[in-house]
């Protein structure tokens, strides 16, 4: 995985215009393109006219507010998403992660150095998933399930599963070895890999989404099973 994942064009979705006139400076000067909105409603129609690489997310919104945004925009795309938020309580980090947003940030204390930092690290696994046409796809997994490796991709029975870097991060280690017990804490570690803090409530709540994601392929919802007070394993 490259340490620079090049130039993005990025949506930052942010009320506040001294905020996101200070965001859309530190993108810039490390080489992405932005573009700035105020209100949930616009920032829906701005990534479907343009489709941006990255949406940077306050959750406090007129119109439309964040999470209801980013819910509208997980029924329909994978695209990164960072909630950027002054709601720093335990209820909306998690209300986020179920959403299916790939990071959240305080703005309090805000360093915009941290921003662009989490930014970097964001781009940098979702571009792992994006292989040349011509690379080698490598395929592992237990039938009927597929995990592409190289390419950062899963399917079920030939449909291919929507998941974000640590939805797969969590398949690929449960499916490699079907019916190990993985601890939370083990599992843990693969949602920090950009250095940020998390909880183990952050596991259960990206484990709950596979689970649907898996559900609606037509795996069922229990092809992850849990044990309880130690961790999940898959079941094959």
């Amino acid at each position: 995985m490259p340490l620079d994942p090049g130039p993005a064009h990025v949506l930052v979705v942010e009320d506040e215009p001294k905020l996101a006139a200070l965001l859309a400076d530190y993108l810039r000067a490390a080489g992405h393109a932005v573009e700035c909105v105020a209100d949930g409603h616009a920032a829906l129609q701005a990534w479907s006219d343009r489709r941006h690489d990255l949406v940077l997310l306050d959750l406090m919104l007129p119109g439309l507010d964040g999470l209801s945004l980013c819910r509208q925009l997980r029924a329909q795309t994978s695209v990164p998403i960072v909630i950027l938020t002054a709601r720093d309580d335990e209820a909306d980090r998690l209300a986020g992660l179920e959403l299916g947003a790939d990071d959240y940030i305080p703005k309090t204390p805000f360093s915009p150095r941290e921003v662009m930092a989490r930014v970097k690290a964001v781009l940098r696994r979702s571009r792992a998933t994006q292989l040349p046409a011509d690379a080698t796809v490598g395929m592992a997994g237990t039938a009927p399930l597929l995990v592409d490796e190289q390419g950062w991709r899963a399917s079920w029975r030939g449909a291919a599963l929507d998941l974000t870097p640590n939805e797969f991060r969590l398949l690929r280690t449960l499916a490699a070895q079907p019916g190990r017990v993985y601890e939370r804490p083990q599992l843990l570690d693969l949602l920090q890999g950009d250095g940020r803090a998390a909880t183990e409530r952050a596991v259960d709540s990206h484990i709950k989404n596979l689970r649907r994601k898996l559900e609606q392929a037509g795996a069922g919802g229990e092809r992850i099973r849990s044990v309880y007070g130690v961790g999940y394993c898959y079941e094959a």
